[in-house]
């Protein structure tokens, strides 16, 4: 739980219990809803024990994981957890159909505009707009994090998939590398990205997988990463040497479909790990590590493979004896759009929006709870609002989707660019759009002791 002191100094982190105590005798006040903050009234950053935390990172493509954590002999204790969901798809989708718009323009015999592709120039380290809102994304949370918390230094891991040492056939070394592969622990890695660790024959998940080959090398089968595939132990020996549209006829298509996918994640993440890490240096103290190291940590610590315990196993540790039992799942949205206009699929304004985004008080994004007294959406619900200027307002929560009219509503936080959704830790992660809506506090910590944190993991939540 995050603290601040009178004059909105970070202090060091406390547990959900106490804030509610200070909460209670009035010794401290909300300063922020999600995620959720108090101020001191009576204390000052100069008359309190600041030890200060760390921050790890696990950037990803999609998802990048974030775990607030202090550090004693060793031993990390999570504090605070959060999962950033980045756009960075919508974004290059919004950008292609722009480009799209604009080609169909000029070929409409329409008034003339002369091209500008051969007079702009990129500055040093340019990263297109999709991938530069991942760097922008993870270091603004981190800001965020340390205007929360008494900052000390970042763990951010800076290894990816090595798209150019996994697509040849062999492992190579030395100049020879120039040409070829990596060992085949990158490999591994990858497939276990790829194919969503299940088996892609019976989709079983939590087993041994092994390495197969999609065309079998008795039949002409090469080792390249696009002819390899997980297969649990049953269904591996049971395959054989059989091709896979004899063995799985009803899954064959899907699987070398996914087998010839491009690596997209993998060339995101390999654009963004050194800007990052620069972004992230410029700002605060910042150490790197390996994703081998990464999986050593959380595997020899018996946390399950999620992205924000992965943050939390960066780095040199001995030990992690307690996690947040509950991640703060962050989906970027955005701020709007400037365009007051919405287009035709020909890229033509077929309707125009009022400039007022504000209506009653509130705004589209904005998070709040509506206090339903009576009718088929009675009840209390909290979420992100939807505006209209006729006053009927639309609240999207975890059950689905309820009109009120405005004077039921009560704003919590402003829009932000972000929608907050908590999950419990280790919980599969849910579609877009649902999980619990964030309503107040983290609900506390895992207990300490290694049997009860191993009963946990098998039992998340």
């Amino acid at each position: 739980m995050f603290v601040l002191d009178k004059h909105g100094t970070p202090l060091q982190p406390t547990t959900p219990a106490r804030a509610r105590k200070l909460l209670a005798t009035g010794r401290a006040v909300v300063a922020r809803h999600t995620p959720f903050v108090i101020r001191l009234k009576d204390r000052t950053a100069a008359a309190s024990q600041i030890g200060g935390v760390d921050i790890g990172i696990d950037p990803g493509s999609k998802h990048t994981g974030i775990a607030v954590f202090t550090t004693h002999a060793g031993e990390r204790q999570g504090r605070y957890s959060v999962q950033l969901d980045h756009r960075g798809a919508t974004i290059r989708k919004k950008l292609e159909q722009r480009a799209a718009y604009r080609r169909g323009r000029r070929t409409r015999n329409l008034r003339y505009r002369a091209p500008r592709f051969l007079n702009r120039t990129r500055p040093k380290g340019w990263l297109p707009p999709a991938l530069r809102h991942r760097v922008d994304t993870t270091t603004s949370w981190v800001d965020r994090l340390a205007r929360w918390a008494p900052v000390r230094a970042v763990h951010v891991e800076r290894v990816a998939f090595d798209t150019h040492a996994i697509s040849a056939g062999r492992p190579l070394e030395g100049a020879e590398y120039q040409h070829g592969t990596l060992h085949g622990t990158e490999i591994r890695e990858y497939l276990l990205a790829k194919f969503g660790r299940a088996c892609s024959y019976c989709a079983t998940m939590g087993v041994p997988l092994n390495i197969d080959h999609i065309r079998p090398r008795s039949q002409g089968g090469s080792d390249r990463v696009s002819n390899l595939t997980l297969a649990c132990i049953p269904c591996n020996q049971a395959k054989g040497s059989l091709p896979v549209e004899e063995f799985a006829p009803r899954r064959a298509a899907d699987i070398l479909k996914r087998a010839k996918a491009p690596l997209l994640d993998a060339a995101a993440v390999n654009a963004t790990r050194w800007a990052l890490w620069r972004a992230l240096n410029a700002r605060f103290p910042t150490r790197t590590a390996s994703g081998g190291r990464t999986k050593w940590n959380r595997t020899r610590c018996g946390l399950p493979k999620t992205h924000t315990l992965d943050a939390l196993a960066v780095g040199i540790l001995d030990t992690v004896t307690v996690w947040p039992t509950t991640v703060l799942v962050v989906k970027a949205t955005g701020r709007g759009t400037y365009a007051r206009t919405r287009t035709d699929k020909h890229g033509f304004p077929r309707l125009r929006l009022p400039r007022t985004k504000q209506f009653f008080g509130y705004a589209t994004g904005d998070l709040v709870r509506a206090f339903v007294p009576s009718g088929k959406n009675a009840g209390t619900h909290t979420g992100r609002v939807a505006v209209r200027s006729s006053g009927s307002f639309a609240v999207r929560t975890a059950s689905g989707l309820y009109t009120a009219r405005h004077t039921h509503f009560r704003l919590l936080q402003r829009a932000d660019g972000y929608a907050y959704t908590r999950r419990p830790e280790g919980a599969t992660p849910l579609p877009s759009g649902r999980g619990s809506t964030d309503g107040g506090p983290p609900s506390g910590e895992s207990p300490t002791p290694a049997l009860l944190r191993r009963s946990f993991v098998s039992s998340p939540g």
